[in-house]
């Protein structure tokens, strides 16, 4: 990578120059290029509007380059191009897949009836959670087949629905659309202070609807889109087991931390709930696509098993992650997610993760100072939200002056920042992942926002 595209996290051009930019690349109908003719168009026409995730002023998303050890083996996933959800196309990558998965799940202390399987994102990992918490319910609740009967087999659709809090990620509700309930079938619960799952507003909450609704699942975040908290997962998992509803946690972010042993007790209960997401792909420097979905119960996962004539057959004796997930065809991510684990080691991993942790916090006590920002939560894991507040700038325009610094920053492409809302207010995100953030660059960044406030007018 050039000292010139170093020095920016992107090139800073508007999407209808991008789009000029790419055309020629796109031509299908003109003659063939060589490689080094591709090469040259690439470099100098898309490269340069690609982000650079290991800029130190890139604190906007969950997004990292890849390490030497996800590199390595994302280059032999490639090179070989493995399909792994049948015995018959790799039998190599699907035994590393399903011993890969035994031990994520001993790295997570998760019982010995665990399983895992890997997806391609977070969304689709919630997607087949849900989906097994409503197959589990039929089964359970109703005696049938849901893979079967479809939704036709519950006597009143009206009744089913999910719980979750006002802070759960955008992916349930992809899932709960493409399970046919709609957006209307999610129940949301507030958020305390600190932006945790109210647990007496879940109680009361399923306490309510106990007689008027069928809970099909109850869905924890630990470490939520915007402001990175962890629900408290035990009192969750042990309100759902109760009441014998699915429990989920959705760890697609969060759930790395619970390898840094300072912050493994904001997990505990995770053991108990029944289907957790994680994506390594956000926080170990993986390859995307690496995403997993862990049950508590192995045998849960046969719930999404479809058998076939020429594969998925079901006397085959071999391992099968197809019987797993709906994909019959995705790569072998495992490789690239157990050589940047072994190339970095848990100890390494670990210093990683709690670094980013020791930055953000360090940043939080600074800005606490700062009588020109207003620091919107206390950091549970590697994520800040933040307002601009100066003194010349009424309360009613500071959410336009967020948005304000957010777009003048997006399009300068020297900086990357994220914007969201917390308590309908709209904040400056910031998120800690890469290795080459530090506090100075997040406090270089900080200075550069509050000289583009000053460039607001009223």
């Amino acid at each position: 990578m050039n000292d010139k595209k170093d020095s920016r996290i992107y090139s800073g051009a508007t999407p209808s120059e991008i789009e000029e930019d790419l055309l020629p690349l796109l031509d299908f109908e003109a003659k063939k290029l060589t490689l080094k003719e591709l090469s040259k168009i690439i470099n100098q026409r898309l490269i340069p509007h690609l982000m650079n995730y290991n800029n130190p002023h890139f604190i906007s998303m969950y997004n990292l380059l890849p390490d030497n050890g996800g590199k390595f083996g994302a280059e032999i996933s490639l090179e070989y191009n493995q399909g792994v959800t049948a015995w018959e196309v790799s039998p190599g990558g699907v035994v590393l897949e399903e011993l890969c998965c035994q031990a994520l799940c001993r790295l997570f202390n998760l019982s010995s009836e665990a399983d895992a399987t890997f997806m391609y994102c977070g969304t689709y990992s919630n997607q087949s959670a849900l989906y097994l918490a409503l197959h589990w319910t039929a089964e359970k609740k109703y005696g049938f087949d849901f893979g079967k009967h479809g939704l036709k087999g519950f006597p009143d659709l009206n009744r089913l629905v999910a719980v979750t809090s006002t802070d759960a990620h955008l992916s349930l509700k992809h899932a709960i659309r493409v399970l046919g309930l709609g957006e209307e079938s999610i129940i949301t619960v507030p958020v305390d202070k600190n932006h945790h799952m109210d647990i007496e507003a879940l109680k009361e909450t399923l306490t309510r609807l106990k007689d008027e609704k069928d809970i099909f699942c109850v869905i924890a975040t630990a470490g939520t889109t915007s402001t990175g908290s962890i629900d408290p997962v035990l009192p969750i998992a042990t309100l759902c087991n109760k009441l014998n509803i699915w429990c989920h946690v959705d760890g697609a972010y969060g759930l790395s931390y619970y390898l840094v042993p300072e912050k493994k007790p904001l997990f505990n209960g995770i053991e108990l709930v029944d289907s957790i997401t994680w994506d390594p792909h956000k926080t170990l420097g993986v390859v995307i696509p690496n995403s997993l979905l862990f049950l508590k119960r192995k045998d849960d996962f046969r719930r999404h098993s479809i058998f076939g004539d020429y594969f998925n057959r079901e006397e085959d004796l071999e391992p099968n992650p197809g019987l797993k997930s709906p994909p019959t065809t995705r790569p072998l991510s495992a490789l690239p997610l157990v050589t940047s684990i072994r190339y970095t080691g848990i100890d390494g991993l670990r210093k990683r993760l709690n670094d980013n942790l020791i930055t953000i916090q360090t940043v939080y006590n600074e800005l606490k100072k700062d009588d020109e920002i207003e620091v919107c939560h206390k950091p549970e894991l590697g994520v800040l939200c933040i307002r601009i507040i100066p003194k010349n700038i009424p309360k009613s325009h500071l959410d336009q002056l967020q948005r304000f610094i957010f777009e003048e920053i997006k399009h300068e492409g020297k900086f990357s920042i994220s914007t969201t809302k917390i308590d309908n207010k709209a904040v400056i995100r910031l998120v800690v992942l890469n290795e080459a953030v530090n506090v100075k660059s997040i406090l270089e960044t900080i200075q550069h926002i509050k000289r583009i406030a000053t460039h607001y007018s009223i």
